[in-house]
């Protein structure tokens, strides 16, 4: 038996009510049909327009890079190049040592950032107190951090090392410390974020079975809120991939190859790319002939740029990736 044949008042109520005069007009239907066409027409309009300056700055890197990235681009350093002469191998010098530099302070600065970042996370949702001054204190400073130029972090790294190692020092750690200072606030913010909106259900359902709450965090929370971490992880390396300034006072520029993180000068492609740049073009004399090119600093520079874009979208596929096989997947 139904609710409305328990309830005979209230099936004479429905029945007596005219349900035609709630339904639209043609002139209200035609209305909403028409502003439902603009509102669609200036969503995707507007989706558009955000897509130009993306996809003109990726075909125009495409267009201009392409020409020079081949093999021996990629598998060869700086060494020998003079002008726009080609080296004693036959080409006209690559990124290898950039390559190398690139990834190995970058993951320098991972290995200092994304540990702190989450630790500072963890700390601020899962141990402090609400308005405690430590948790305050903690949340302004990471506030004001994000906000500071990415040269004053150079110069931070710079002045530390100084101290410590004495003056003139430069080496590919020194490097990772200034990008991991500009890391740590988007890591951290993201981190917290993601802490917040697991819900607390879980955690007081593993509380309840006698696990501690360390262990509680790490197989629980963490792993339920990896996939934000991973994507914050993600753009805080796309914010410091690209700096140049911090590094050129830190890492330094050399033409050989250093795979050595911890000594000597590292190049990577951004500081790469500024120091082809900066030559706009290279010297060949009258009897060089048609070996000798004299557009080879730009040609170079746009290379360098296409594989800086390769390298971090590789990047941001990995994590994806890690992010899905590490998740928790919930089973109905």
């Amino acid at each position: 038996m139904t609710t409305l044949e328990c309830n005979p008042p209230v099936e004479r109520m429905l029945s007596d009510l005219d349900l035609d005069s709630f339904r639209p007009s043609r002139s209200t239907a035609a209305a909403r049909r028409r502003k439902d066409r603009l509102m669609r027409a200036l969503f995707t309009a507007t989706f558009a327009l955000a897509l130009i300056p993306l996809v003109s700055l990726l075909w125009t890197t495409l267009v201009h890079g392409i020409g020079r990235l081949d093999l021996g681009f990629l598998t060869h350093n700086m060494t020998g190049v003079v002008g726009g002469n080609p080296t004693a191998a036959g080409g006209y010098g690559g990124v290898l040592h950039a390559i190398i530099g690139t990834l190995e302070i970058t993951f320098g600065a991972m290995a200092i950032s994304i540990p702190i970042g989450v630790m500072c996370a963890v700390y601020l949702i899962e141990y402090a107190r609400d308005g405690s001054r430590l948790a305050t204190t903690i949340r302004l400073l990471v506030d004001v951090m994000s906000g500071i130029p990415s040269i004053v972090a150079g110069l931070f790294a710079l002045s530390l090392f100084s101290m410590i190692f004495g003056p003139g020092t430069f080496n590919g750690v020194e490097g990772s410390v200034a990008l991991a200072l500009l890391m740590i606030p988007t890591v951290c913010k993201s981190s917290e974020e993601m802490l917040k909106v697991v819900p607390d259900a879980l955690r007081e359902a593993s509380l309840a079975l006698g696990v501690t709450k360390q262990r509680t965090i790490t197989k629980v929370v963490l792993r339920t809120a990896l996939p934000g971490i991973v994507s914050g992880s993600i753009l805080a390396i796309a914010r410091v991939i690209g700096e140049t300034a911090p590094l050129l006072m830190t890492a330094g520029y050399v033409v050989t190859t250093n795979v050595n993180l911890f000594s000597g000068q590292m190049t990577t492609l951004p500081v790469y790319v500024y120091q082809e740049y900066s030559k706009l073009s290279a010297n060949c004399a009258p009897s060089a002939g048609d070996m000798c090119v004299p557009t080879i600093p730009m040609e170079r520079a746009w290379s360098a740029a296409l594989v800086l874009i390769v390298i971090v979208l590789i990047l941001n596929l990995i994590g994806r990736i890690v992010a899905r096989v590490c998740a928790v997947h919930a089973e109905r």
